[in-house]
């Protein structure tokens, strides 16, 4: 049975006053596992999804730690590593909300903005740095960031760290920092490249997990089409004219298709923004603004914004393409439902996709029901593009026009372009 409270898991005051002001009470499955373990300094590996509150199980130990004796901020005693900037700076301000009213001091830092803010709050001085590596190690090379008195490391959404390139980084990090401290890793997956990094950085680690096959499976109502490729810009724009339609996420698997899609969709009066990892941070902020304001209510996205971008009232994530991996698909769907609400998630199936299919619905053990979608309205627009005739009428109805039609091959526009534009 779980402890009903923050406070029977040994958390003190002031962080539970803080946590009941900001609407946190009861502590979800991972913080009830993690909590005890953390607050006795253990290393910890934690499999877990986001939205299963990784942010207060690693934070709320660390904290409390400092707060034990704060001391004066100069050089992180707590360092959490994360995959993307976004991700890096949900968990600085969530941590920040965590610690109103102590003498805690916070940075974050990441890459595709200049520097000069961050250095400016490093030399402030600081208990507790968030980071995305590159970043990290540029400002280590100058000499802003030293590790040396470092107590607490925190390596979140491992298997995307690794996923980008990072391990190289990680690796570089962990050689300037004290052998006696304490170190959480949390991952969605624990494939062999994770479970490699944990016997490089971890001591004797306790380990928690959280089941993942309730996020993809309760309160997410799924649902698939088949569509060839080429008829997925007008699926999507049916899909997306559905009154039940409010906020929508729609994944591709590439950074050139998000733009595409994007451009697209605004051509057709549909307002949407794109973000992915080729866009500056500037761009990404100003995105995520729109979206979150409502100026667009469409945004299309690699998987590297599949994890850590919270955003409660989502209605629907539509998978334009079906990722790579079959555990991305839980990371997209997870984008709704969010807070307890419902949510739909639909993915534009083509007839290559279908090994892909079978790999999702294997890994959420789920057989993936199909709907019907009408696109006669966008026949002449259809047979017009197949014909190279702006003007020209549909002679076929829908059913030519189906999604057992195999689409021919678009050649590639310049040679030598890579298969996968990946996030």
């Amino acid at each position: 049975m779980h402890s009903s409270s923050f406070a029977d898991l040994g958390i003190r005051s002031p962080l539970v006053e803080t946590l009941a002001q900001t609407g946190f009470t009861t502590p979800t499955p991972i913080q009830h596992k993690a909590l005890p373990a953390g607050l006795a300094g253990r290393d910890m590996v934690g499999i877990a999804q986001t939205g299963t509150g990784k942010t207060a199980a690693f934070g709320l130990p660390l904290l409390q730690q400092m707060l034990a004796d704060p001391g004066k901020a100069r050089q992180p005693r707590a360092l959490i590593l994360a995959p993307t900037r976004e991700l890096a700076a949900q968990i600085h301000q969530e941590l920040q909300q965590f610690a109103q009213g102590t003498p805690l001091k916070f940075a974050c830092i990441f890459g595709g903005v200049k520097q000069g803010a961050q250095v400016r709050a490093l030399q402030q001085g600081v208990h507790v740095l968030t980071a995305t590596p590159g970043r990290l190690l540029d400002l280590m090379d100058q000499e802003y960031v030293d590790l040396g008195d470092l107590q607490h490391l925190v390596l979140d959404e491992a298997d995307r760290l690794l996923d980008l390139g990072f391990a190289r980084d990680i690796k570089r990090i962990a050689r300037h920092l004290p052998k006696r401290r304490q170190t959480l890793l949390f991952s969605a997956t624990m494939p062999k490249s994770v479970a490699a990094l944990v016997d490089s950085l971890l001591y004797k680690p306790v380990r928690i997990e959280v089941t993942p096959k309730k996020i993809t499976a309760d309160k997410i109502e799924q649902a698939l089409v088949y569509v060839p490729v080429k008829q997925k810009p007008y699926a999507l724009r049916a899909l997306l004219a559905r009154r039940e339609v409010t906020k929508a996420v729609v994944f591709t698997r590439t950074k050139h298709e998000a733009d595409r899609v994007a451009k697209k969709l605004n051509k057709s009066g549909v307002v949407a923004e794109a973000i992915h990892g080729n866009k500056s941070q500037n761009a990404r902020t100003r995105a995520l603004g729109n979206f979150l304001s409502g100026d667009a209510w469409v945004l299309v996205a690699t998987d590297i914004a599949a994890r850590g971008i919270d955003i409660s009232g989502i209605s629907h994530v539509i998978n334009y393409n079906l990722p790579q991996d079959s555990e991305s698909y839980v990371h997209r769907i997870g984008r709704t439902a969010r807070a307890g609400a419902n949510g739909t998630a639909w993915s534009l199936v083509d007839h290559n996709e279908m090994d892909k299919l079978r790999a999702v619905e294997k890994l959420t053990r789920r057989k993936i029901g199909e709907m019907e979608l009408d696109l006669s309205d966008y026949a002449v627009e259809m047979q017009a593009k197949e014909t190279g005739r702006p003007h020209a009428p549909a002679e076929t109805g829908g059913e030519q026009l189906s999604s057992t039609q195999k689409p021919r091959r678009r050649r590639r526009r310049r040679r030598g372009r890579k298969a996968v534009d990946a996030a």
